[in-house]
């Protein structure tokens, strides 16, 4: 019986990068850092050109009550990144959450960072546009007449990802 080395094969041409063109950002967490990553990513998309959508969903639908959006916490118990100095029990001890979110306020306050109020506004007049999740409105029976006027839509989870239609769009999960 006689061995034979396989031929080399050519090696594929990869395919040219797509070019990101639209972004659509889920953002399913109601704290302040989450919702100001998406709000930032989103941002962040319009000032490059890009097209870009925001889907809140779950506990994200916080971000888009107009008597909550601009009074939402961090979250002490349970992030690591956070309690990385502090002993995990003091996360929980009363009025720390509070105090710790009051605190990022200020910092983000010191940055010039909008309250989440004027970030969502400023994203829609950038030409972005913002949607809730039906299921999680209904779950949590939100009535729409209490989120945001510029909202675009109360969605289904299948429209949401219609809005993602196309070659060219990043989904990125907040």
């Amino acid at each position: 019986m006689e061995l034979t080395t396989p031929l080399p094969t050519p090696a594929a041409v990869p395919a040219p990068p797509r070019k990101v063109e639209k972004v659509l950002v889920i953002v399913s967490k109601g704290t302040i850092e989450d919702v100001y990553a998406g709000l930032i990513l989103a941002n962040g998309a319009l000032m490059e050109g890009l097209e870009a959508k925001m889907f809140f969903t779950f506990f994200g639908l916080e971000a888009l009550r107009k008597d909550r959006q601009d009074h939402l916490h961090t979250a002490t118990v349970g992030n690591p990144a956070f309690m990385a100095k502090l002993p995990t029990m003091l996360g929980g001890l009363p009025g720390f959450e509070a105090l710790a979110s009051a605190m990022m306020r200020k910092e983000m306050d010191a940055l010039d960072i909008p309250p989440v109020s004027e970030f969502l506004e400023m994203i829609v007049a950038g030409g972005g546009e913002i949607y809730a999740c039906k299921l999680a409105a209904d779950m949590f029976k939100v009535d729409p007449a209490d989120l945001i006027d510029d909202l675009a839509g109360v969605i289904t989870v299948g429209d949401m990802y219609g809005l993602a239609d196309g070659d060219g769009t990043q989904i990125l999960f907040i």
